[in-house]
């Protein structure tokens, strides 16, 4: 249900005036009380991560190489199923504002045995395929929700034209200084 975005770069003007971080695969329209933070792979000196941030929850957000045909998320969703159950979590599949999205209880990365809501959510778009993990309160109907959900919304992707892997990430960037 891409109708209402992430956008692909052929459906977007990007000389239109709007203020976009370019953060290489992704351009990002900022939006008032939601932070941009990127994560930095030390090692690699690469983007690792990139997650749009409110004091009352999250969401991260990645893009992948995806074949034209498109359907890279029905695959996706079986593995993170899996993989959650495998870990003791909880997750069911339901309909979402962008199509079938697992909600789930998910074990914290600290190790921690308390079960927190996350939301996964798929978009696939013409050659590339954008994971959203919604956390916190934005797991859930409300405010943070719909403000996260806006932000993911207005992304345009840019896959570019060379030839890559599919499941491969798209690789992102710091933005320039200006």
């Amino acid at each position: 249900m891409r109708a209402m975005g992430p956008w692909d770069a052929s459906e977007v003007d990007l000389a239109d005036g709007v203020d976009r971080l370019d953060l290489g695969a992704l351009r990002v329209t900022p939006m008032e009380g939601i932070e941009v933070q990127v994560q930095v792979d030390e090692s690699t000196g690469q983007v690792s991560q990139l997650t749009f941030g409110r004091p009352d929850g999250g969401v991260q957000v990645q893009p992948y190489a995806a074949p034209k045909s498109g359907g890279l998320w029905e695959d996706i969703r079986g593995q993170i199923r899996s993989s959650i159950n495998a870990s003791g979590g909880l997750v069911e599949e339901a309909q979402g504002s962008f199509g079938p999205e697992l909600r789930a209880q998910v074990r914290p990365a600290d190790g921690g045995n308390q079960l927190q809501p996350a939301r996964f959510v798929g978009i696939d778009g013409p050659r590339w395929f954008l994971r959203a993990v919604f956390l916190g309160a934005a797991a859930q109907p409300g405010a943070a929700a719909d403000a996260l959900e806006t932000m993911v919304r207005g992304i345009v992707v840019v896959r570019g034209h060379e030839a890559m892997p599919v499941g491969s990430p798209i690789v992102l960037r710091l933005p320039q200084a200006t």
